[in-house]
């Protein structure tokens, strides 16, 4: 039962970064291969049954503020020569018509996101040429304070949305691309929300009563997100999700099913693993390939059908259409 809906569900990640593993092999390993040491790549794709998987160009401190254009360039090059070299397995996802496509081609739709606004480097103009090049979601901070507004690591003035910040959250709205408030600072959140006129995503982040680390979203967030029509993904980092080192797919289970709870519904939280960005992994979900072990784990708490296809990807697919048309 567990391993057929799974199957037929739609299974959508917002979040891993292995583009990074990909480009720092300087083109020994490519997606097609499968290595133990990753978690994200075809097979393990194809395993986990996902059909849409975001894929995050992590901009990294070494590259900020004044490298971060050519940094993002490269990290984009790379998933698209990914692309062309596995064009009977991967989809550039540029609209949901893209995911239908995909599905119809037994293809893995593979959407472009960037992790940190610092690769607009205070330019709209950026930010319509990563349009052009396929990037169909950002996420506007990292840890750290930039052009758009603060990151969780870096608040202590108390600012949201810089000037520059709303002008992009309206051109992104313009654009049809997806706001992503992982990472911002709290009023950087709430600013987002009064802004922008589409839906929005937290790809990878959890739940603050949960687990305490500052990166998590408060209940005051997560229903804010949920007015807005927006969706989190699950983030499997073990310090995201328990306050000791050893996190289990149970651990993803509490705080979906927090989440769910604190909601009254299922159709705002679904998957963001970060993997191949998180030093270690919940046991029970060690990579991609592990996805109907979580479809088994909510099965077996009582989720029925509809739920678990919320979960598993129709919640951000929903997104998706609305915001991507």
């Amino acid at each position: 039962m567990s391993g057929l809906l799974h199957s037929q569900a739609v299974v959508v990640d917002t979040h891993c970064d292995t583009i990074l593993k990909v480009l720092n092999s300087r083109g020994e390993y490519r997606l097609r291969d499968l290595h133990q040491e990753e978690h994200v790549d075809i097979p393990r794709l194809r395993q986990g049954k996902v059909d849409v998987q975001f894929f995050a160009a992590y901009i990294g401190a070494e590259y900020k503020p004044d490298r971060a254009v050519k940094r993002t360039l490269q990290l984009l090059d790379c998933v698209h020569q990914e692309l062309d070299a596995n064009q009977g397995d991967l989809r550039l996802i540029l609209n949901a018509a893209d995911v239908d496509a995909a599905q119809s081609n037994n293809q893995i739709g593979v959407l472009l996101s960037i992790e940190g606004g610092e690769a607009l480097e205070g330019d709209l103009a950026c930010l319509r040429m990563y349009h052009r090049l396929g990037v169909r979601a950002v996420g506007l901070t990292w840890n750290e304070r930039n052009q758009i507004a603060e990151g969780v690591g870096e608040c202590r003035s108390g600012g949201g949305l810089t000037d520059f910040g709303v002008s992009v959250v309206a051109e992104m709205n313009r654009l049809r691309m997806i706001v992503d408030v992982s990472h911002i600072s709290e009023p950087g959140f709430f600013d987002v929300l009064a802004v922008t006129q589409h839906p929005t995503i937290a790809s990878h982040s959890n739940a603050r009563t949960v687990c305490g680390h500052v990166r998590n979203l408060t209940d005051k967030q997560i229903r804010a997100l949920a007015a807005n029509g927006g969706v989190m993904g699950i983030n499997f980092a073990p310090e995201f999700l328990v306050e000791h080192d050893r996190a289990t797919l149970d651990d993803v289970v509490a705080h979906i099913e927090y989440i769910v709870n604190l909601l009254g519904n299922s159709k705002h939280v679904g998957l963001g693993g970060d993997l191949d960005g998180i030093g270690t992994t919940p046991e029970g979900l060690e990579d991609a390939s592990k996805y109907p072990a979580l479809t088994d784990a909510l099965l077996r708490r009582g989720y029925g059908e509809e739920a678990l296809r919320d979960i598993l990807g129709q919640n951000h697919l929903r997104v998706m259409r609305t915001v991507l048309g």
